[in-house]
């Protein structure tokens, strides 16, 4: 056991001279100013050295890669003398060209950067290293160049001697994780790709490190022109990829009656496209937007379209309807980050006032990369069919979107006089021409197509409570969701449980519903059908039937008060009562200092597994515990907002040291249980990745090269205090087994650093980047959001890692003999 330390803050005498000059008060500013500065200075020539070491770590594992390339090249020389050669000295020469002196510079560099390393100080130089082999970059202009030819003629000699084949496809490489004298295998081909892989990787290395290098140290210098020397090289043999571009430009005007208009997302034969569904008042159109030739007009091309005489909603045939295709959560996200920066970006430049064709330029870039988030982000259903068979399926990420299409299409089809017709191809063309001018909706429906001075929305955790439901005609099994947008379109974020047969449901259950720029919560009341007969089978599916949906602006004015605002949702004769209350993420996420001894919540991890003589917290063993007898196959476990009373009983109930919380926890929801757990990470007074590490760990995760991420991940993760380190390696270990079940509870790896990341690493106030002047707006800057997503992918990183160091093994574990 390590020794414990209590570093809970200690009091500090108060200056009680009221007499001091302002002169006194600016010299006190100007030191608390120079020691932020100097720390500041501190941290970042730390992290240089852990860059430092990811860097040897790397180059480690490439030289091993390069050692694996050159161990069969002495034999198969020597064997090219002999009566019965392998291979030809021409082929030999061919296939590994430049192969032996590339290892002898890395060999070189690597030999002169870890004793630097080893005898580490913030005023070590090695920079000069860096310019150096940066100087060499022009062997691998000739590697390059031969690389194709060398594949190739590799391929041709294992077609022809099986014996070089052989040899070909089980290279052994050295192991250089933890030290071990191992070895894997790998083949002549994947090997010969190394060193083109590292040469495109070689600015991205020096990138990382020029970040920690501070512009007066003197390797700054020689690092600028190493890098200088590398973007040029890199310019020289890398190929400019032109990103596609989409523009969305129409004008208004009027023409034919149009009743609603949408852009959509169509699945056509597995792959998703991008639509613009127009509802007339007699046919459904289905249209794809051209891109705009050399000064032409945009034009509509029509992909299909359908009579409403012909139009419904199950198909004639009852044949399986195709899987919907999934975009991996990860890739979302990705699209979310990139819309972050470029919305950041524009918005420099509005304040910098460099005029407007950057930022045209990034509003083009944004365009493109919402249009992406647009057709990855929907996975709800809705189908039409034509009564001559054809059908067609469209992919919504709302329910109350979807209900509005049909309600609509199906009171327009109640209207007397439609027939069945077909268009020819000359009143289709002019019908969809016609389209430009009539269309309502003219960009796609997310945050880039906002003007500046728009709402930017709310950003941060809206509490609601629903209350009940009344003017129901009979009784009937009712639960209710909730819808809000995120990111300009609408997404389900919580679920009422069923209230079984009643005319007047009373749930009162709580939810805190996170928001991304929301401008609206909407409501849904369904009836569960549970007998067969009664199912709507609307979209060949078996769903429960909405009763009544409404929605609620949420207005920046109103939920300002920390007070609770009650409303009452109309819809369809029904009302639904509601209480709302926001909390700004500028508040939200801010952890709270605390001096509190007893209990739990809040109090710090170091003390309590102290008072507990334990390693980790009873209340997370006991939570994880409950969890993984009976919450593992729960669909959505620590997604799925737990009722808050059910929280507010088990955190009390810890807190008292009750002995019969276990008996409480057996017959709450497990959903409770879990998020009892959440708000215990979340109440810490210190994040549990610890204030000090917090910038560091996103930093790390942030390199471009894999082996120096790991090995700078890895050793910040054993520099944890033991509790936290422990606990958490703990709590990973259950998010690996939650994970494994993903197929049931639909909780992937992704999805359970989404929940747990913020939570885990979201900072102290003191250093947190949130505006402290709480008479700021009700917003957030799109760099909050950049930091809750960098703190997701620090929690991603060690999901996804298949093996992590136990503490016990600390030392051993890491690469270099550095103070941690």
């Amino acid at each position: 056991m390590m020794p414990y330390i209590d570093d809970s803050p200690s009091s500090s005498p108060h200056l009680s001279s009221k007499s001091r000059s302002s002169r006194d008060t600016l010299s006190s500013g100007s030191l608390e100013s120079s020691k932020s500065t100097e720390l500041d200075l501190e941290k970042g020539l730390e992290m240089r050295k852990w860059v430092l070491s990811g860097i040897l770590a790397s180059e480690e594992t490439y030289l091993s890669h390069l050692e694996a390339l050159l161990l069969p090249m002495k034999p198969l020389k020597a064997a090219a003398t002999t009566s019965q050669p392998v291979l030809t000295i021409q082929q030999i020469e061919t296939i590994f060209f430049k192969v032996p002196e590339l290892y002898e510079i890395h060999r070189e560099f690597y030999d002169g950067l870890l004793p630097r390393v080893q005898q580490w100080n913030h005023h070590q130089r090695v920079g000069d290293l860096f310019q150096k082999l940066a100087n060499q970059l022009g062997l691998y202009r000739a590697f390059v160049d031969n690389y194709t030819v060398a594949v190739e003629t590799a391929e041709r000699c294992c077609q022809a001697n099986t014996q070089f084949a052989e040899i070909s496809e089980n290279l052994k490489v050295r192991t250089t994780k933890d030290c071990r004298d191992q070895t894997t295998k790998s083949t002549l081909e994947a090997l010969l790709y190394k060193p083109v892989d590292k040469v495109t990787r070689s600015t991205l290395v020096l990138h990382d490190l020029l970040k920690h290098t501070p512009p007066s140290h003197p390797d700054h210098p020689l690092l600028q022109d190493a890098l200088r020397i590398s973007q040029n090289f890199l310019s020289s043999i890398n190929e400019e990829i032109t990103p596609r571009r989409q523009s969305m430009t129409v004008k208004k005007g009027e023409n034919r009656q149009l009743l609603k208009d949408r852009f959509m997302v169509e699945l056509v034969e597995g792959n998703r496209k991008l639509r613009h569904v127009f509802l007339f008042t007699d046919l459904l159109l289905c249209a794809k937007l051209k891109k705009q030739m050399g000064g032409k007009s945009q034009q509509y091309d029509c992909k299909w379209y359908i009579p409403l005489a012909d139009l419904t909603f199950q198909a004639a045939d009852e044949s399986e309807p195709p899987p919907i295709p999934q975009v991996p959560d990860e890739e979302i996200d990705a699209l979310k980050v990139k819309i972050s920066q470029i919305r950041a970006e524009i918005q420099r430049e509005k304040r910098a006032n460099k005029g407007t064709k950057a930022a045209e330029r990034l509003r083009k870039k944004l365009s493109e990369q919402e249009s992406l988030l647009l057709l990855a982000s929907p996975n709800m259903a809705l189908r039409v069919h034509n009564r001559n068979g054809k059908s067609y399926m469209f992919l919504i990420s709302s329910d109350y979107e979807r209900a509005e299409w049909r309600e609509t299409i199906r009171e327009q089809q109640k209207k007397s006089g439609f027939k069945s017709f077909s268009l020819s191809s000359m009143e289709l063309q002019m019908l969809t021409n016609s389209c430009m001018k009539l269309q309502t909706d003219h960009h796609i429906p997310l945050s880039a197509n906002k003007e500046d001075d728009d709402d930017p929305g709310l950003y941060g955790f809206l509490n609601v409570i629903v209350h009940s439901a009344s003017g129901l005609k009979q009784s009937l099994n009712l639960y209710c969701t909730l819808e809000v947008d995120s990111f300009g379109y609408f997404v389900n974020k919580a679920k009422t449980r069923v209230y079984r047969y009643t005319t007047e449901p009373n749930w009162n259950e709580e939810f805190e519903i996170e928001l991304e720029g929301s401008q609206t919560l909407r409501l849904l009341c369904y009836e569960k059908c549970y007998s067969k007969s009664r199912l709507n089978k609307d979209d060949g599916e078996s769903t429960d039937r909405i009763m009544g949906k409404g929605q609620v602006l949420l207005d920046p004015q109103s939920l300002q008060g920390k007070d609770w605002q009650r409303t009452v949702v109309p819809m369809n004769g029904i009302e639904v009562k509601l209480s709302m209350k926001f909390t700004s993420r500028e508040f939200s996420l801010k952890r709270l200092s605390s001096q509190k001894q007893a209990g739990v919540f809040g109090v710090k991890i170091s003390v309590v597994t102290k008072r507990e003589h334990s390693k980790v917290p009873y209340i997370v063993r006991q939570c994880l515990e409950e969890i993984e007898r009976r919450g593992m196959e729960e669909v959505g476990i620590y997604r799925v907002s737990g009722v808050a009373t059910d929280i507010q009983a088990l955190k009390a109930a810890f807190d008292a040291n009750n002995k019969d919380v276990s008996v409480m926890m057996s017959e709450m929801d497990v959903n409770a249980i879990a998020g009892t757990l959440k708000l215990y990470f979340r109440d810490l007074p210190e994040p549990l990745f610890t204030d000090e590490l917090y910038s560091n760990f996103a930093v790390g995760v942030a390199l471009s090269d894999s082996v120096a991420k790991e090995s700078c991940m890895l050793n910040l993760l054993l520099s944890l205090p033991e509790p936290n380190l422990v606990t958490f390696l703990f709590l990973l270990d259950h998010l690996k087994r939650v994970a494994e079940k993903e197929s049931i509870n639909k909780m992937s790896l992704h999805n359970l650093a989404t929940v747990f990341g913020p939570t885990l690493l979201r900072p102290s106030e003191k250093d947190s980047k949130i505006p402290a002047n709480p008479t700021q707006p009700i917003s957030m800057s799109d760099s909050w959001s950049l930091e809750v997503m960098s703190q997701v992918q620090v929690l991603l990183y060690f999901l996804q890692l298949e093996t992590i160091p136990t503490p016990d093994s600390k030392r051993q574990s890491i690469l270099f003999s550095t103070e941690v």
